[in-house]
């Protein structure tokens, strides 16, 4: 993919940083987003598209980063027919299990090769080219693909050969991330609730197998209540949305995630959507 040309669609949060981090490494860039005030932001270091069409029709890589899978499909669906020939689509977005299976439909519809790639990260390891890249498909299109995952991220775990491998994984990954942030302002709450310092609790489990990086950034933002938005509640919603129904379809009857669905949608209640999910320690 170094001399590659590629066509990122979705400049939002995580889409810009993206970006930015795939010129930097040499990439012939061009993007487009459908609030295309946000794709000029990158004017500095990416050709701006005005569509779809514009955007794809030279690309040999074209990367997704949209909220959603009917975000995906729809703008997807706007390449039919423009699309190089032997260019690979690498779906970065979180789409959740049923999505992952319609947007493996569309690329044959399409015929265009797929790789399905979610990230795990938000806006800072993006900006810092720090995310993980979950990624499955076609082993021989690893070689078209790994120089944009290397801009990105740190790390690329290939999961299965198979094209929606990555977006499985994803989701689990997810679960986790909300039981850590609700856990987290639960945790926060009781003590301050039990008459403590709050902060007591970041202190007591920092350094200990009990700690992680990500637990103490959110902890500390919740208590300082800082909402600048790293991974906006809106999207924590919507990825635990994914979470549960894919866990219905396969009959796993999961403990936390019902209760924390609650609490970031008491959050969402209360005008949160665009903070950050941190927010969630304020809806309490």
């Amino acid at each position: 993919m170094s001399s590659a040309s590629v066509a990122l669609l979705g400049t939002g949060t995580m889409g810009a940083a993206m970006a930015r981090r795939l010129a930097g490494s040499g990439l012939s860039l061009t993007v487009w987003n459908r609030t295309r005030a946000k794709a000029e932001a990158l004017a500095d270091v990416a050709t701006v598209a005005g569509s779809v069409p514009e955007a794809v029709s030279a690309a040999d890589v074209v990367l997704t980063m949209l909220h959603d899978g009917d975000s995906v499909l729809s703008t997807m669906e706007q390449a039919e027919g423009h699309l190089r020939d032997g260019a690979v689509w690498v779906q970065h977005s979180t789409v959740g299990v049923e999505g992952s299976d319609w947007v493996t439909d569309c690329a044959a519809e399409l015929g265009v090769a797929l790789v399905d790639a979610p990230v795990l990260g938000t806006r800072q390891p993006a900006e810092a080219g720090e995310l993980v890249v979950l990624a499955s498909g076609d082993p021989a299109l690893r070689p078209r693909v790994q120089p944009g995952f290397d801009a990105v991220g740190s790390r690329t775990l290939w999961v299965g050969d198979a094209a929606g491998a990555g977006s499985r994984l994803k989701l689990a990954t997810n679960a986790w991330l909300a039981t850590v942030v609700e856990g987290t302002a639960d945790s926060l709450l009781l003590a301050r609730e039990l008459g403590l310092r709050p902060e007591l609790f970041l202190e007591a489990v920092q350094g200990s197998a009990l700690d992680s990086a990500y637990l103490q950034t959110k902890g500390r933002a919740m208590l300082a209540g800082d909402l600048e938005t790293s991974f906006a509640l809106s999207s924590a919603v919507k990825d635990v949305d994914l979470v549960l129904a894919a866990a219905l379809e396969a009959g796993v009857d999961l403990a936390a995630l019902p209760g924390i669905r609650e609490h970031l949608q008491r959050a969402l209640d209360q005008g949160h959507g665009d903070d950050d999910v941190s927010a969630t320690y304020q809806a309490h």
